[in-house]
C-alpha cells in the first residue's frame, strides 16, 4: 500500500487528490510543521529536504511534486491523471505545464503567502509579498485568457496539472490576492473544487486539520494586511 507524508494546506493536496482519482488504497502520514516534525530523524530519513509531499511506494520513496505527479500518472494510466502522447516533443509539452506549475509559480506562491518568514528581520515582509504578487499577475494573465477559451488547463479534458492551478489559486487568494480580473480562474477553481477527487482530498485535509488544532499546532497565513 502506497504512504504518503503530507501536511494539510500544502501542496500535498495535489498528491492527495492524485491518489484519491486512481482509487487505490493508500494511507496518509501526518508532518506537523509547527512541531518540527519536518527536521526530525524519522522525517528526515524519509525526504532529507524535510519537504511534503513524499510517497512510499513499491518501487520506492519518491518525492517532489511533479516527479510524484508524473510517477502516479505513467503507473495508472487509466485514471488519466496526466496525457500520455507517444511523441517526445508532447511529452515535453505535458512536463512543460506541470513544471509551470512547480517551478514557475509554486516558488512566488511561497514568497506571496510566507513572506514574514523568508524576511531576514519582518520590515521587507511586505516588499517581498508585493513582489511576487506583481510576478504573479504576470504569470496569471496568459492562463486567465486561456481558461477563458477551454475548461481544463490543457483542453477539454481534466488533469492532475488543474488540480495543481487549483491549490496555487487557492493559496495566494486565501490571503488576499486580488481576484478581480481573472473571472476565468475563479470559475476553473469552483469546477476543479467540485469534483469527488478534490473533495475527498479536502475531507482527509480537514481531519489532520483538526488534529492538529487539537494539538495546538495548527498554522493559517494571516491574509495581507493583517497581523501574522
Amino acid at each position: 500500500m502506497m504512504r504518503l507524508w503530507f501536511a494539510p494546506q500544502t501542496c500535498a493536496r495535489v498528491t492527495l487528490t492524485a491518489l484519491e482519482e486512481i482509487g487505490a488504497p493508500f494511507e496518509t502520514r501526518l508532518v506537523a510543521f509547527m512541531a518540527g516534525e519536518h527536521r526530525q530523524p524519522e522525517f528526515l530519513s524519509v525526504n532529507p529536504s524535510g519537504k511534503v509531499p513524499a510517497l512510499e511506494t513499491d518501487d520506492g520513496m519518491i518525492v517532489q511534486n511533479g516527479a510524484i505527479l508524473s510517477y502516479l500518472a505513467q503507473s495508472y494510466p487509466a485514471a488519466g491523471l496526466l496525457p500520455q502522447p507517444e511523441d517526445a516533443a508532447g511529452r515535453a509539452a505535458v512536463l512543460a505545464e506541470l513544471f509551470r506549475c512547480s517551478s514557475d509559480l509554486h516558488p512566488l506562491v511561497t514568497r506571496f503567502v510566507m513572506s514574514p518568514m523568508i524576511s531576514t528581520d519582518g520590515t521587507d515582509a511586505p516588499r517581498i509579498r508585493a513582489k511576487a504578487g506583481e510576478a504573479l499577475a504576470m504569470q496569471l494573465a496568459p492562463l486567465e485568457q486561456r481558461l477563458a477559451e477551454q475548461p481544463w488547463m490543457l483542453g477539454q479534458n481534466w488533469s492532475i496539472i488543474d488540480a495543481y492551478f487549483a491549490w496555487i489559486w487557492f493559496r495566494i487568494t486565501g490571503v488576499g490576492f486580488d481576484q478581480a480580473g481573472y473571472p476565468a480562474l475563479q470559475e476553473h477553481y469552483a469546477r476543479a473544487s467540485e469534483l469527488p477527487s478534490a473533495m475527498a482530498a479536502l475531507a482527509r485535509e480537514e481531519t489532520a486539520q483538526d488534529e492538529l488544532k487539537e494539538r495546538g499546532l495548527f498554522f493559517q497565513p494571516a491574509p495581507v494586511g493583517k497581523p501574522n
